[in-house]
């Protein structure tokens, strides 16, 4: 079964929540760049603003982000979709180049009412301590939660 064929069966609900995650090409380690992580960073305001959507907890790491968001009423393909070809262009604007950033897709787990959000924005939030980049979150700074 393709891709497409998974998206194809994709449904999102308003007033839902979704643990999201999606990869950049090839895995590349493009927001290892201090300046290019803060212009993906920038980029959540404006997509919260233009999906009516809240951003509960994110990290965005060297080479992925992971993220659970609050849909009020946007759908979850667009919106994601938004968030990352809105980056993608900052990130060439910056660098002056044209170049893919993320890689096709993302994925996407709804969370049931039963499931704990704080225990899921901890393990969001805890990436980079599992990924030795630094040995408390607090020194990590492309992060946020309204969990924490």
């Amino acid at each position: 079964m393709s891709w497409n064929d998974l998206r194809k069966g994709r449904f999102s609900q308003a007033n839902r929540e979704y643990f999201v995650t999606f990869v950049t090409k090839k895995r590349a380690p493009l927001f290892s760049d201090f300046c290019t992580a803060q212009t993906f960073c920038q980029q959540i305001s404006v997509n919260e603003s233009k999906f009516n959507c809240k951003w509960l907890t994110w990290v965005l790491m060297p080479d992925h982000f992971h993220g659970l968001v609050q849909l009020n009423t946007a759908n979850l393909p667009p919106m994601v979709g938004h968030l990352k070809g809105l980056s993608a262009y900052r990130v060439n604007l910056l660098h002056r180049q044209s170049r893919h950033v993320w890689q096709p897709s993302f994925y996407e787990h709804a969370l049931r009412k039963d499931e704990d959000r704080k225990n899921i924005a901890r393990y969001i939030v805890a990436n980079p301590l599992r990924r030795n980049l630094v040995t408390s979150v607090r020194c990590y700074p492309f992060w946020d939660s309204v969990y924490l």
